[in-house]
C-alpha cells in the first residue's frame, strides 16, 4: 500500500503541472480522498472529471467518474478502470486520461507536461515471479525514505500475519479513508457499521472472495458514509438499512414526503391502520456502479399512480442507462424518487384487493418499459399534470 506521504507528493506534482490556468487540463481541487479535474476540449468546451482515492489504492486504481455524459469522457474513464500495477498510480492515471481525451478530440497532447509526470512515476512493481501481486501472498509494501531511493519490499508468505497487523494500523491511523479523517460527525452506531463493512471487505480481499468490484464497493462505501452525514437523513426524511449487511442491496424507508401532497396524508393514515408510516424501497447495485444505475422498486405499500409500475418498478428515465449519470449520488436519487411519487400523484391502496409486489414482476415490467421508451422516447407530462 502506498505511503500517504507519497500520495500527497504526487498530488502536489499534479497541481503544479496542471494548474487551474492550464490551457488543456486543470486540477481544480485535490485532497488525498478526491481529485476534481477539468479538461478543456474543442471550442473551449469544459468537462468536469472526478477521481475518488480508494482504500485499496494503489493495488486498485482510483474510481473515476464524470458529470458529463459525453461519449469521449465515458470511453476515457472506462479505460482507467482496467489498469493494473504501475498504471494504477494517480500520476500514470492522469497521463493516460489526458492522452486519451486529447486523442478523442484530435487535439495536441501537452507532451512536455506529461514528460514531467514521467519523471515522478514509480518504477514497475515486480515480484520474484515477475508479475504484479494479485493476492496477499504477493503483497508489495512501498516504503519511501527521504534519505534514500524508493524501494519495494516483498512480504514473505510466512510473515503474512505480522504484516497484516501492520496493515491494520496503517488503514486505521494513516490512510486518508480512515475513521480519523472520514467519519467525523457520524454517530457511534454508524461509525461502527462502516468499520464492520471495512473489515469485512478487507477480509474478503485477503481471502479472494469479494462480491462486486473494488470500484463499486469503494463508491458505495462513500455513498453510505455521506448519507449518514446528510441533514436529510438526520432529519428523518428517509432511513437506510443494508439487506443482510450487503453493501450492494439497500432498503430505503421514505418517512416524509411533501406535506401538501395526498401521499403525505395517506402515510398518516397508513400509520393509523398498520402502524408504519413509510414507503419501503428496495435498491440493488451492480458491480459496474456508478456507471450504471441501481435497480429500484417499491416493496410496500401498494401504490397507485406515482409512476409505479406492476411489481413495484418505477418509471423514471433517471433509472435507465441513457438517463443515468455516474455523478448522481444515491441521496439525490432517493430524493428524486420521492419527488417523482408526489409529482405522479401517488396514492396508497387501502381497500379491496391490494395485491403484492415481487422482484421478478418489477424487473420484467421495467424491462418492458425501457424497450418501449427506447423506441418512442420519454414523455414529459405538462405542468398542469404535476
Amino acid at each position: 500500500m502506498a505511503c500517504l506521504n507519497q500520495l500527497k507528493q504526487d498530488i502536489k506534482k499534479l497541481e503544479a503541472i496542471f494548474h487551474k490556468n492550464h490551457e488543456r487540463f486543470q486540477v481544480i481541487q485535490a485532497t488525498v480522498d478526491e481529485i476534481t479535474c477539468r479538461f478543456i476540449g474543442k471550442n473551449n468546451k469544459k468537462y468536469e472529471i472526478h477521481a475518488n482515492i480508494t482504500e485499496t489504492y494503489p493495488q486498485s486504481p482510483p474510481v473515476w467518474f464524470s458529470e458529463n455524459d459525453d461519449a469521449l469522457v465515458s470511453q476515457a474513464v472506462q479505460l482507467l478502470t482496467n489498469t493494473s500495477g504501475r498504471d494504477n498510480h494517480i500520476l500514470c492515471q492522469v497521463k493516460i486520461l489526458v492522452q486519451e481525451l486529447c486523442r478523442f478530440e484530435s487535439l495536441p497532447v501537452p507532451q512536455n507536461d506529461l514528460e514531467k509526470l514521467d519523471q515522478s512515476l514509480p518504477n514497475p512493481i515486480i515480484t520474484q515471479n515477475g508479475i504484479h501481486p494479485k493476492s496477499s501472498k504477493d503483497l508489495i509494501i512501498d516504503v519511501p525514505d527521504s534519505d534514500s531511493t524508493d524501494s519495494d519490499i516483498e512480504v514473505d508468505a510466512g510473515d503474512q500475519n505480522d504484516e497484516e497487523e501492520g496493515m491494520d494500523i496503517e488503514m486505521n491511523d494513516d490512510h486518508p479513508n480512515s475513521d480519523k479523517t472520514k467519519d467525523d460527525g457520524l454517530s457511534s452506531e454508524h461509525s461502527a457499521t462502516l468499520e464492520r463493512l471495512r473489515q469485512s471487505q478487507r477480509q474478503g480481499y485477503l481471502n479472494g472472495a469479494v462480491a462486486g468490484s473494488v470500484q463499486a464497493t469503494d463508491r458505495l462505501m462513500k455513498e453510505l458514509r455521506e448519507i449518514y452525514r446528510s441533514q436529510n437523513f438526520k432529519d428523518g426524511i428517509f432511513t437506510v438499512e443494508l439487506v443482510n449487511d450487503c453493501l450492494y442491496e439497500w432498503h430505503i424507508k421514505l418517512h416524509k414526503v411533501d406535506p401538501d401532497s395526498a401521499l403525505h396524508n395517506d402515510l398518516q393514515l397508513l400509520k393509523e391502520k398498520e402502524g408504519r408510516e413509510f414507503i419501503l424501497l428496495h435498491m440493488m447495485f451492480k458491480e459496474n456502479f456508478p456507471f450504471e444505475p441501481p435497480f429500484v422498486r417499491v416493496v410496500h405499500p401498494i401504490i397507485s399512480g406515482g409512476y409505479v409500475l406492476g411489481g413495484g418498478a418505477i418509471c423514471m428515465e433517471l433509472l435507465t442507462k441513457q438517463g443515468w449519470s455516474s455523478a448522481y449520488t444515491v441521496e439525490a436519487l432517493i430524493l428524486q424518487i420521492s419527488a417523482t411519487l408526489v409529482k405522479g400523484k401517488a396514492r396508497i391502496t387501502f381497500s379491496g384487493s391490494k395485491g403484492t409486489y415481487s422482484l421478478a414482476r418489477a424487473q420484467q415490467s421495467f424491462k418492458s418499459l425501457v424497450q418501449i421508451h427506447e423506441k418512442n422516447g420519454w414523455f414529459t407530462p405538462p405542468k398542469e399534470d404535476g
